[in-house]
């Protein structure tokens, strides 16, 4: 129950009678940052041998940018297993993504204890990092009102008064100008693009290098404000404020749009909380919405293999804690349903023929679909696709191509990924003399060209 005082201008501000699961868990609280450090580090403390704490850097008060792994083997990347990653909080003030998040943790942690079938074969086949805030700053801005409800736009902002979903390089200026789509992030050019006239803000900074240093396959980050899946593209190309636009993976992710909405009954029938939206079964591309530059979402898909969408999870950006039993409630499904996700598609190694070691940064490509995904460091790879028939080759430096293989994706289940093992051959020291020669002679005809001109 929720005891309700009444202020002299009529505003209500709840005081818990605090609601608490049979399991421990306080639903309608909200933590502040050092509460939330310890939910995570007690976490780990019962879950030692499924968990790791670790922190990827600070905000700009100093305070932890603070990750907790579930995995089988949480120290370091599993060679076969997908990386998933969960992000809440990028705007201070939209906090529904991070209570609901550190509910999440916990749930994880004890439903493991418990030997919950569906948890243990989850974290027996994944690896899942979950980051409660990424501005943990603007949250504890947004957190000082007193009074409800909170002003929408107070703490949005990190502690520079940056909004860091405008503060990543922007790759969509590349894939307008030239079409390019795939790990831009490695291109000296195109990183120049992206970055013209850009300063990274601490909380970017450290994001960029986990996401650029992790092998992660699948990733949301939760918003408030809205109620919507919003997936790629997020920019358009045209200077309209909104237009569709499609990435070249836009049927997979839809698919991943429609997991999480479909897990969750109210953002399922969701048309929007604003007179301009105009949804369709709680799911958008971004750039029909509206444009949006320098964000966290396009540039995962960009610049890494990571597909990430963009979750809204209410119309309120900061709701009273006596709603947050309901929206963990709404979203508890949903999160499971789009982690799984992750397991499906084409998976497999790529490695050497002769010694079976395995091939990282192997390029792996499908002549259906325009983005390339690269292995990891054991040759290892997780390529999300839609249910289908798909060619795949595989190209790797000092190796030959591969031929393309035709592989059948079925619809998505849990662990339903079609496994598609590829060796690669050493070229020879002929083919890659050969292979030297050609190209000094299309060097040679360039410049004989720009002579006779």
């Amino acid at each position: 129950m929720y005891c309700l005082i009444f202020t002299t201008l009529m505003l209500l501000s709840p005081v818990l009678c605090t609601k608490t699961s049979q399991d421990g868990i306080i639903f309608n609280q909200y933590h502040n940052h050092e509460q939330m450090l310890k939910v995570l580090h007690d976490t780990n403390a019962k879950c030692k041998d499924i968990t790791k704490v670790y922190s990827i850097g600070k905000s700009v008060k100093g305070r932890e940018l603070a990750v907790i792994a579930f995995s089988k083997s949480p120290e370091f990347h599993q060679p076969g297993v997908p990386e998933i990653k969960y992000i809440g909080n990028m705007h201070g003030n939209e906090v529904v993504g991070r209570a609901v998040l550190i509910d999440f943790v916990q749930y994880l942690c004890i439903e493991y204890l418990k030997g919950n079938k569906e948890i243990l074969e989850f974290i027996g086949n994944t690896s899942l990092h979950i980051m409660p805030t990424m501005n943990p700053d603007g949250f504890a801005i947004a957190d000082s009102q007193e009074d409800w409800p909170k002003d929408y736009i107070k703490g949005r902002y990190n502690a520079n008064g940056v909004d860091l979903n405008r503060n990543f390089p922007d790759f969509d200026k590349v894939v307008c100008e030239f079409k390019k789509n795939s790990h831009l992030g490695y291109f000296r050019k195109y990183v120049a693009i992206a970055t013209k006239g850009l300063v990274l803000q601490p909380e970017t900074t450290a994001i960029i290098e986990w996401i650029m240093d992790k092998s992660f396959v699948l990733s949301a980050n939760f918003h408030g404000g809205d109620m919507v899946a919003n997936y790629p593209y997020d920019t358009t190309c045209n200077g309209k404020s909104r237009e569709y636009n499609a990435s070249p993976d836009d049927r997979i992710f839809r698919q991943l749009a429609h997991a999480y909405s479909n897990g969750n009954d109210h953002m399922s029938k969701s048309t929007g909380c604003s007179a301009g939206d105009n949804f369709k079964d709680g799911i958008t591309n971004g750039a029909m919405w509206y444009s949006v530059s320098g964000g966290m979402q396009d540039f995962n898909y960009l610049a890494t293999n990571c597909f990430e969408l963009t979750i809204e999870m209410g119309c309120e950006k900061f709701p009273p804690p006596s709603d947050l039993p309901e929206y963990w409630r709404e979203n508890k499904h949903a999160l499971m349903n789009y982690a799984l996700q992750a397991t499906c598609g084409v998976k497999g190694f790529v490695r050497d023929s002769a010694t079976g070691e395995g091939i990282p940064r192997a390029v792996v490509m499908l002549k259906d679909v325009h983005h390339a995904v690269w292995t990891a460091e054991h040759g290892d790879y997780w390529r999300l696709l839609a249910p289908g028939t798909y060619h795949i080759m595989v190209e790797a430096q000092g190796y030959e191509n591969s031929v393309y293989y035709e592989v059948g994706v079925p619809e998505c289940t849990p662990y339903s990924a079609v496994t598609l093992d590829i060796n690669l051959n050493k070229e020879t020291s002929y083919e890659t003399s050969q292979r030297y020669k050609e190209t000094m002679k299309h060097l040679r005809d360039a410049l004989k060209a720009i002579r006779e001109d």
